[in-house]
């Protein structure tokens, strides 16, 4: 350490004694393909209510296959029911379709095929859902596994999810729904313009027609669910979808803390509703770790900004299981700005001031690292220190990866357990067309 100042000789003391300790607490990982080996390792997790997985970019494969692997285990031997993840309800639910065997689909065209489609148009997620369509096959009905999104994006799906069924159930109704909707329905491709149309006075919003809407919709209960209650369900929460969307392109461009805390709040509720319609469900949540760890134990929420994460720890506490996943180099399927092309790019390996620096420097390749109970007192100390935590999303920018895409976090607070992959490869995206010849990957490509 010859050369150093005092200040970064005692980091580098510290940073060396970290990584002992979690050279001795990390316990070590097969490869997510051996999943039921992998998945084994985090029985220790089935008591929880929800157990919610991250994970450190939007685009790697060891993320999506471990999250596959945690999932079965507690799908298969610990009664979980529910997978939930940060993605559009209305494309989710032509996936919770197929998984539960319902025969009717709904909606038009392919799914998850808007930017960034790789996403959860990917080869991993095909695998994923395979197995959860054929695990469901054995299973009555009422007991199926179901499959849902959290997300708020999808106003024009949603809009017309809304409509459908109204035209299937209520013609009348639907002819009122149109008329309210008309207001959005200008703006359902692109309704970040309708944000910027309110914000500058081109026109008035369209919040009461929404709100009209789902409250309509809900004065109906007693009818309507007693057709299919599944339908209903699903109709509703595209309504709460299309206000909540109308809300938060109206905001957006008032700062990100603001159109941040609408969107993890509505993730939040529609997870409480999931949960809500079986007292004994138990739920698995997909999501990044940005979304998924506490907040307010990083510089998110140290500048005000809350998570579903948070949410869950204040509603549910220890029942609540909060599993970050990091990765230190490799590839990630990422674009370099929003809707541009996807590229399988190269992930810097960590720096040094990083918890993910840490990580790398035990030498282990794949760990699982869980700091709950009173025995973990010295890694739980260890992890108190503030540092530095990276974060990859659909964009990707080496170039200014320090200010791009580092934020500093108190680990030990941040999440229950960490599982570690020294070295990640990118997803396998779907064909963006299908190819004759080329048979089709039902449901994406419906």
């Amino acid at each position: 350490m010859a050369g150093l100042t005092p200040s970064e000789r005692a980091r580098e003391q510290s940073q060396a004694s970290l990584t002992e300790i979690l050279r001795r607490h990390g316990e070590s990982l097969p490869a997510p393909e051996r999943a039921g080996e992998f998945g084994a390792l985090f029985a220790r997790f089935g008591d929880a209510r929800i157990v919610l997985l991250g994970e450190a970019t939007h685009g790697s494969s060891e993320f999506y296959r471990a999250r596959a692997a945690i999932t079965r285990e507690l799908v298969r031997h610990h009664g979980f029911s529910i997978v939930a993840v940060e993605a559009d309800w209305p494309d989710a639910a032509r996936i919770d379709r197929h998984v539960r065997h319902h025969t009717r689909a709904t909606g038009k065209g392919a799914a998850f095929a808007r930017f960034p489609a790789w996403m959860w148009r990917n080869a991993e997620v095909v695998e994923f859902v395979d197995w959860l369509r054929a695990h469901n096959g054995n299973l009555p009905p009422e007991r199926r596994v179901s499959f849902h999104g959290l997300d708020v994006y999808s106003l024009g799906a949603s809009i017309a999810a809304v409509l459908e069924y109204l035209d299937r159930i209520d013609p009348d109704a639907a002819k009122a729904a149109r008329r309210r909707y008309g207001c959005l329905t200008p703006w359902q491709d692109e309704p970040a313009a309708y944000g910027r149309a309110v914000l500058y006075g081109h026109r008035d919003t369209c919040e009461d027609e929404a709100v009209a809407q789902l409250t309509e919709l809900l004065r109906s209960r007693l009818a309507y669910s007693a057709e299919d209650g599944d339908d209903f369900f699903d109709a509703v929460q595209n309504a709460r979808i299309v206000r909540a969307a109308e809300h938060y392109y109206r905001i957006m461009y008032r700062g990100s803390r603001e159109s941040w805390n609408l969107r993890d709040r509505h993730m939040f509720d529609t997870l409480q509703a999931l949960l809500q319609r079986d007292a004994g469900a138990k739920a698995v949540v997909w999501a990044h770790n940005s979304h998924i760890g506490n907040a307010a134990a990083t510089a998110m929420g140290w500048q005000g900004e809350f998570n579903i994460g948070e949410l869950c720890r204040t509603a549910y506490g220890d029942a609540a299981v909060l599993i970050g996943f990091g990765t230190d180099r490799g590839t990630v399927a990422a674009a370099s700005d929003w809707e541009a092309p996807m590229q399988v790019k190269t992930v810097l390996p960590a720096r040094h001031d990083s918890y993910e620096y840490a990580f790398r420097k035990t030498g282990l390749a794949r760990t699982l690292t869980d700091w709950r109970g009173l025995t973990r007192r010295e890694l739980v100390e260890a992890l108190r220190q503030p540092m530095l935590e990276r974060a990859i999303g659909v964009i990707y920018r080496p170039e200014s990866e320090l200010t791009s895409h580092y934020f500093q976090a108190v680990l030990a607070e941040q999440f229950d357990a960490y599982v570690w992959f020294e070295e990640t490869r990118a997803v396998t995206p779907l064909p963006a067309r299908h190819e004759q010849g080329v048979p089709e990957t039902y449901p994406f490509g419906l």
